[in-house]
């Protein structure tokens, strides 16, 4: 695996290393020897897909506050979708920057998101699929969200017909600084 840093403190692409034959490929998707070598975490204690019926369904801004803070390993597995890391970290020189990202089947590059950091993404196909590994379990009470168009963050989201968001999406707050 190559892992590119990006402007975020801490936020990786990672490129999977094809071995190609007659018959197609093969390529690791996660070895925790390699994630440690970048100085990263890696060992992960959940698996979640998410399936989105619709280009332009928006999920995020989401994070879990400690201690069940979590870092994550996104990849879209079938169409495509646009992924968002937020810096939340208040002691980091990026604090309140945002990278975005382009994740499909096609290019299947994946994203490293580290604790402290909001998660979101917008589908760009229909039937996007999306797999990310966690590192933490998921914890209701930690569970934290932040507006997807707050002028705080001024994320850059591809332009599209509508946003699709779940009423709590839809509702999360202001940041308050």
């Amino acid at each position: 695996m190559e892992f590119t840093p990006t402007a975020i403190a801490g936020v990786f692409e990672i490129e999977l290393e094809h071995r190609r034959d007659e018959r197609g490929f093969f390529a690791r998707g996660y070895c925790q020897r390699e994630f440690e070598a970048q100085g990263l975490q890696g060992i992960y204690l959940q698996s979640n897909l998410s399936f989105n019926l619709e280009a332009g369904t928006l999920r995020g801004l989401h994070w879990q506050e400690e201690p069940h803070a979590e870092e994550k390993v996104v990849r879209c597995t079938q169409g495509a979708i646009f992924d968002v890391a937020l810096d939340l970290r208040r002691d980091s020189p990026t604090y309140l920057k945002w990278q975005g990202t382009e994740l499909s089947a096609e290019n299947q590059r994946s994203f490293y998101i580290p604790r402290g950091c909001a998660h979101g993404y917008l589908t760009l196909t229909p039937g996007a699929e999306v797999h990310y590994l966690v590192s933490a379990f998921y914890a209701p009470a930690h569970e934290r969200g932040a507006r997807w168009n707050d002028p705080a963050f001024a994320i850059r989201w591809p332009r599209t017909e509508r946003f699709i968001l779940s009423p709590r999406d839809a509702s999360h707050p202001l940041w308050q600084p």
